[in-house]
């Protein structure tokens, strides 16, 4: 029986990313074994005097507002007119996509993951972790396809006029990682599901497991939604998918901040290859 490949191979990932693991190794089954923290590069050192007072702040609540509150301020998110905001083209017509911010792109990411926001989250996490999509309304397979310039169209029209969308989703991911360094130190994995009818949607390596097995060896879509409820996960499938998520590979959840994400337990996941029990 062969083996699955020790590193990620191409055109699943970037040779080069923004954090301090290549994108090779972090979307491996090396490193949903034996993760390692990953570190956006220059967020923390850039943003030390928020992190400085989240130090300081006893209560997860406390934080939770202190970050938003944060983010607001920091990007002018009320007043985007100090930011360079102009709030009509030259032809007159004003200009909505100033209102974007990572509070519409996490929930139109819940809405509808193949988007124009589901189109910016997978952007980002192909830009700082170096995982490309593979998936989007559609497989994308091949780069010069219909189906890859249509992703590409997406994301271009998400990003437009925004005002630093993917350093705010910087933040909400190395603040993500600061919560569980916080609250629960020694937690490396955490146990998520999915469900599913088939596996004819995913991407499987060549049958490392014989059809009779329970495991399988999955190449998941650079960014994915993963609940921590297993009766969450029946009620989308007859078979759920149990999945070993490195800590380091979560970039939200519904928990983190209040007032996004409401009840369903929901983890946005980082992908690459991913060994789970399918039952």
């Amino acid at each position: 029986m062969d083996k699955a490949p020790a590193l990620l191979s191409k055109p699943a990932c970037l040779p080069i990313n923004r954090c301090n693991v290549p994108a090779a190794i972090l979307g491996s089954l090396a490193f949903q074994e034996n993760p390692v923290p990953l570190v956006l590069d220059g967020v923390r050192e850039f943003h030390r005097d928020l992190f400085a007072r989240l130090d300081a702040t006893p209560l997860s609540s406390q934080r939770s507002t202190l970050f938003q509150d944060y983010v607001t301020v920091h990007f002018r998110l009320e007043h985007l007119e100090e930011a360079g905001l102009v709030a009509r083209d030259t032809g007159g017509h004003q200009k909505q996509r100033a209102k974007a911010n990572y509070i519409r792109m996490i929930r139109g990411w819940n809405f509808d993951a193949d988007s124009r926001e589901g189109a910016v989250m997978k952007a980002w996490v192909e830009s700082r972790f170096g995982l490309t999509p593979r998936y989007h309304g559609e497989p994308l397979r091949d780069f010069s396809a219909p189906a890859y310039q249509r992703y590409l169209e997406m994301r271009a029209q998400g990003l437009y006029g925004t005002n630093a969308l993917e350093a705010q989703l910087d933040l909400v991911y190395t603040y993500c990682q600061y919560e569980f360094s916080r609250q629960t130190p020694d937690l490396r994995h955490l146990t998520l599901y999915r469900g599913v009818n088939h596996l004819a949607g995913f991407e499987r390596l060549p049958e490392n497991n014989s059809p009779s097995e329970k495991r399988r060896t999955l190449l998941l879509n650079n960014l994915n939604s993963i609940t921590g409820t297993r009766e969450r996960a029946d009620e989308f499938g007859d078979a759920i998918l149990t999945f070993k998520v490195p800590v380091a590979k979560i970039f939200f959840h519904c928990r983190l901040l209040s007032g996004i994400l409401q009840g369903e337990d929901e983890f946005l996941t980082i992908g690459g290859l991913y060994e789970a029990d399918y039952a």
